[in-house]
């Protein structure tokens, strides 16, 4: 099967200054993606899972090793040595995140915030507003806070306006940051559902999950990562 993401010897180390001291937070990763492929990666809290997502996404600048991603727009690029430029379009066209942690402009409302999801995905005005309310509804967002500001919103709403925003793109790379870290059983299946049909349409996803139940029948591949290295892989079933 083709690849669209390989990554290989990827490390990533921090250094406290005022500490004076190096901190280790993943090494030596090596794997690939195929198209159209979900992995997830699991392991205890700290081992370095988030950071192999950062890395991806360019939040973090990799220590070494590369990440070669296989993009529409620029053919295979290296993501970290990709220009800032280059990183902001592919996240806007091409790769989405989804994080515990709500990321909004100021004076933006909920809705606003998933238009410009789906802006952003190269949909017209009238196509955006229509993606935008679907996804609202389908992750059952009330109407009532459509308009307002996120910030007063639960852990859980925040949530789940994260993975409206991501998700209306449809992107060709979705990376899933502990997904449903905060969501109830029922909005848990309604996530499940939907990435079922993502992957069933063709987007490539790398998720982080503690829920193990969540990730049956989901996942193709799964690495447990310890003390920043993945030990072991195997077959999901």
């Amino acid at each position: 099967m083709e690849t669209i993401l390989e990554i290989k010897g990827l490390s990533k180390e921090f250094y406290l200054h005022a500490q004076n001291r190096l901190i280790k937070s993943c090494r030596d990763i090596s794997f690939a993606l195929n198209k159209g492929g979900f992995i997830g990666i699991v392991g205890t809290s700290g081992a370095g899972k988030s950071t192999v997502l950062r890395c991806i996404y360019r939040t973090y600048l990799a220590t070494t090793g590369s990440v070669i991603y296989d993009s529409l727009s620029y053919g295979k690029l290296d993501l970290i040595k990709a220009s800032e430029q280059q990183i902001i379009h592919l996240r806007k066209v091409e790769i989405g995140y989804v994080s515990q942690f709500l990321s909004i402009l100021p004076r933006t409302t909920a809705k606003e915030h998933v238009i410009s999801g789906a802006l952003d995905a190269g949909f017209s005005y009238e196509e955006s507003v229509k993606k935008a309310e679907e996804m609202l509804r389908y992750f059952r967002l009330n109407e009532n806070l459509w308009d307002i500001y996120p910030n007063t919103f639960s852990g859980g709403e925040k949530l789940r306006l994260n993975l409206a925003h991501a998700m209306v793109k449809a992107p060709r790379l979705l990376l899933l940051d502990e997904p449903t870290a905060s969501l109830d059983n029922n909005t848990k299946i309604l996530v499940k559902e939907l990435l079922m049909k993502l992957k069933g349409e063709g987007t490539s996803m790398i998720g982080i999950f503690h829920d193990l139940e969540f990730m049956e029948g989901l996942c193709d591949h799964v690495y447990n990562i310890t003390e920043g290295r993945f030990k072991n892989e195997k077959e999901a079933s």
